[in-house]
C-alpha cells in the first residue's frame, strides 16, 4: 500500500509536468495559427479566444493519451536508473505488480479521453465551424477594418474605407478596386451603405463618387461620375446551419447515418480511449533501461511505437472512409495487435532469466559457436 501511494503521487507529479508542457506547446501553436488567420481576414478578431478554446478541446484527447504514456514511461525508467527496481525484484515482486497502481492512476484519464472524444470534441468542432461560417457569410464590406486594404473572399476585389459606422452598415471615403476578365475597375465614393433587395441580395450602394474602367493609357479607358451606384456584395444567404461534417456530429447522429465518413469518424473516436488504455500498460515494460546506459534508446523506441500506433489507426480510418475495409473488421485488429505486443513485452521482462528466453538461447548459441570444448560450459 505504501508503495502504491508513493507511486501514484509520483505518477501524478510527472503527469502534471508533462501535461503542462504539452498544453503550453499546443496552445502556443494554436495561438500563432489563429492569430495569423485573423490577420489574414479568415476569421473575426473578436472570435480568436473562442476559436483557440475550441481548438484546444479538439486536441485534448491526444494530449491525455501522450500524458499518461510519457508519465508512466518516465517513472518506470527512473526506478530502473536509480536501482529501485533491483530492490523491488529482490523482494520477490514482479513487474506485473505495477499494473494495478498504473491503472488506478490512468483509468480516470481513459474515461476523460472517452468523454472528450464522444462529447466535447464534436461540440468544439461544431462550434468552431459555426463561428467560421458565420464570419464567411458576412458581407465583404463588414470585414473591412478602417484604414486597411483588404481582399474579398473571391480574391477579385480590394476594399479600403476610411471610416465605418457603428452598425457596420455605413462607410465613408470608399475605395474599391475590382479585377475581372483581365480588366481593372476602380470606384471611389464619399459614402455608402449596405442595402438588401427583395430577393435578399446585398448591395453596397455608394453616393457621390467616380468610376474608372481600364488604364488612362488605353484607348477604351472610361471615367464616369455618379450620384448613386450599387455593387453586389453577396447573394442571398441562408441561415447558418453549422458544419455537418462527420467530426461535428454527435454519436447518435453518426449511428443514425452510417455512411463511410461517419464510420471512419466513429472508428477514430472508439480508438482514442482504447489507445490510452493500451499505451498505459505498454509503457511499463518499455520503461526498462540499463542503469549503466543512458535512457535515450528506450525513449526513442517508445515514441516511435506511439507514432506507429497513431499512424496505423489513421490508415485504418482512411481505409474505412474509402470503403476498402468494413467497420466491423477494422476497429479492433490494431488494438488487439497492440495488446499482444504488451503481453509479449511483459513476458520478455518477467521471464528474462528463463532457460527458454530468447536472450538466453542466443547466448547459448554464441557460446556453442566458439568451439566444441566449451559445450559443457555452455550447457551449464
Amino acid at each position: 500500500m505504501i508503495f502504491q501511494r508513493a507511486l501514484r503521487r509520483e505518477l501524478l507529479s510527472a503527469a502534471g509536468a508533462v501535461f503542462t508542457i504539452l498544453f503550453t506547446i499546443t496552445i502556443t501553436f494554436m495561438l500563432i495559427k489563429i492569430l495569423g488567420q485573423a490577420a489574414g481576414g479568415k476569421v473575426a478578431s473578436a472570435d480568436v479566444i473562442a476559436l483557440i478554446g475550441f481548438s484546444v478541446l479538439q486536441y485534448l484527447p491526444v494530449l491525455f493519451i501522450l500524458t499518461g504514456f510519457i508519465s508512466v514511461l518516465m517513472v518506470v525508467t527512473r526506478t530502473y536508473q536509480d536501482s529501485e527496481m533491483v530492490v523491488w525484484f529482490a523482494s520477490g515482486l514482479s513487474l506485473s505488480k505495477w499494473i494495478a497502481p498504473v491503472l488506478s492512476f490512468g483509468m480516470p484519464m481513459v474515461i476523460l479521453t472517452a468523454l472528450l472524444s464522444f462529447v466535447a470534441t464534436p461540440w468544439a468542432n461544431r462550434q468552431s465551424a459555426e463561428f467560421r461560417e458565420r464570419y464567411e457569410k458576412r458581407e465583404d464590406i463588414a470585414k473591412v477594418s478602417p484604414g486597411k486594404f483588404q481582399e474579398s473572399a473571391s480574391s477579385d476585389r480590394i476594399f479600403f474605407v476610411e471610416e465605418v459606422a457603428g452598425d457596420l452598415s455605413k462607410v465613408q471615403n470608399i475605395f474599391i478596386n475590382t479585377f475581372r476578365n483581365g480588366r481593372s475597375s476602380v470606384v471611389v465614393a464619399k459614402e455608402g451603405k449596405i442595402e438588401i433587395d427583395a430577393r435578399g441580395d446585398k448591395f453596397l450602394v455608394m453616393s457621390q463618387g467616380r468610376r474608372y474602367d481600364g488604364l488612362p493609357t488605353e484607348p477604351d479607358f472610361q471615367m464616369m461620375q455618379f450620384e448613386r451606384y450599387g455593387i453586389l456584395v453577396s447573394g442571398q444567404t441562408k441561415a447558418t446551419a453549422g458544419d455537418k461534417s462527420a467530426k461535428s456530429l454527435s454519436l447518435q447522429e453518426l449511428l443514425q447515418d452510417p455512411n463511410n465518413f461517419n464510420r471512419g469518424e466513429l472508428l477514430w473516436r472508439i480508438s482514442l480511449p482504447l489507445m490510452c488504455f493500451v499505451l498505459l500498460l505498454l509503457a511499463i515494460p518499455l520503461g526498462f533501461v540499463n542503469p549503466r546506459v543512458g535512457r535515450s534508446a528506450n525513449v526513442i523506441v517508445a515514441l516511435l511505437l506511439v507514432v506507429l500506433y497513431l499512424n496505423l489507426v489513421n490508415i485504418m480510418q482512411a481505409a474505412v472512409v474509402q470503403e476498402r475495409f468494413s467497420f466491423g473488421n477494422s476497429w479492433w485488429p490494431i488494438h488487439l495487435f497492440a495488446a499482444v505486443v504488451v503481453i509479449l513485452l511483459f513476458a520478455w521482462r518477467l521471464y528474462v532469466n528463463s532457460h527458454y528466453h530468447p536472450l538466453v538461447l542466443w547466448s547459448r548459441l554464441k557460446c556453442l559457436m566458439r568451439g566444441k570444448d566449451t559445450k559443457a560450459k555452455c550447457a551449464s
